[in-house]
């Protein structure tokens, strides 16, 4: 077994495989490093970003299902880790970096507990669970990255701390004009968007001594947690696909990108050469439990140890990738750099456009299921033309 792919389930800790003797830089999440200078450098900025992995011995979600998330949770992991890193952005900044045994901030603990799994968490494995019910994924089903995108949304919605925009681009398009008016929900009264003061659940996120946001802080902009479920080739990822999956991860704004392989989840934060780095969610520990005050021992939140490494060859072609953007400026300088990569070699993976087009046809518009829209289109080839990548497009 390559050492690349393997997990820290299958190997002591001393045994994983290093970051390799090269030149090539080291992009993990819009910052660039070298593995031949700077090698405790890249391991502390990995061990800064929240490891969440399988737990055991927790409260039944639901009241009386498992107590276990091994074996089906590590999308949920691995969605909750890109979740994690937005926090991250939103509260510490991109720089923050993560001690062992010091005294921490009080916004990673309000960050740190909204994953604890219990209950009354934000976004802790009950939550997700149980929120992609309502997707319908039953408790204890694997989810793929667009499930675990849209439970993602749901829940960052009762996260009156965090006021995070959650929007999921579908159909291989993001669309500026939908987004500007997500985070600025003042430009556009007509959509509801003002029902959002309703008071949202409280939750265990919101810690006591958790710095509370001023209201201008957020009055102009919500901050944008944008994901992107993609889908990269058939079985395989297309090749064309690798540049610009590798330029996602050396943009400032980058949460990095959930997928893996089949039925085995991973959350990858950057790249060095042709292999794509990770952190892998299937390492099952006990769960913990917080004192009255929110406290207790974060080592085993955090990857210590050289993250595993795959080749980007491997990649299931099913991801999302994601994006935070605290600013509007953020978001505008992310667009400019989406049209650029557009403009390098390779496929653009996904399509960005001011305005929903008219002409784009899903299942939706026509009220057909997925599988009925491509016999649709198919046997409609005249008026229809099949995009690659699953967009529909309207020619005549």
């Amino acid at each position: 077994m390559d050492a690349a792919t393997l997990t820290y389930d299958s190997l002591r800790y001393g045994e994983i495989e290093d970051f390799p003797e090269t030149s090539e830089p080291v992009w993990i999440l819009g910052k660039q490093f070298s593995a031949l200078t700077e090698k405790d450098e890249i391991l502390a900025d990995v061990a800064s970003r929240l490891w969440l992995t399988y737990r055991k011995n927790f409260q039944p979600i639901g009241g009386t299902g498992p107590t276990s998330d091994t074996g089906w949770g590590c999308m949920l992991r691995c969605g909750q880790m890109i979740l994690g890193q937005a926090l991250i952005c939103r509260h510490l900044g991109r720089d923050w970096t993560w001690s062992p045994g010091q005294r921490q901030r009080a916004e990673y603990i309000s960050i740190l507990n909204a994953f604890i799994d219990k209950k009354d968490s934000y976004y802790s494995i009950h939550q997700i669970a149980q929120m992609g019910v309502g997707e319908g994924k039953s408790i204890g089903q694997w989810y793929g990255p667009n499930t675990v995108a849209q439970v993602l949304k749901k829940l960052a919605i009762f996260d009156s701390w965090s006021r995070l925009a959650v929007h999921v681009a579908m159909d291989n398009t993001v669309v500026i004009e939908e987004i500007k008016r997500l985070c600025m929900p003042w430009l556009d009264f007509d959509r509801g968007a003002c029902a959002a003061s309703e008071e949202p659940l409280e939750m265990n996120g919101d810690l006591e001594g958790a710095c509370a946001l001023a209201e201008e802080e957020t009055a102009l902009w919500k901050p944008l947690v944008l994901l992107i479920p993609l889908r990269l080739g058939l079985s395989d990822i297309n090749e064309a696909y690798f540049e610009p999956l590798k330029q996602c991860f050396m943009m400032p704004q980058s949460l990095g990108v959930i997928g893996g392989k089949p039925n085995s989840a991973h959350y990858f934060i950057g790249f060095v050469g042709h292999e794509l780095i990770y952190l892998d969610p299937h390492t099952t520990q006990p769960a913990v439990d917080p004192d009255e005050g929110g406290q207790f021992p974060d080592d085993s939140y955090h990857c210590q140890h050289p993250p595993c490494r795959m080749h980007i060859c491997e990649l299931d072609p099913s991801i999302a990738a994601g994006f935070f953007c605290q600013t509007e400026d953020d978001f505008d300088d992310w667009c400019a750099q989406i049209r650029k990569v557009s403009n390098c070699r390779g496929l653009p993976m996904f399509e960005l456009v001011e305005s929903q087009p008219s002409h784009l046809i899903t299942a939706d518009v026509l009220n057909l299921t997925p599988g009925n829209l491509l016999y649709y289109l198919f046997i409609n080839s005249e008026e229809y033309e099949f995009a690659e990548n699953y967009n529909y497009t309207y020619t005549t």
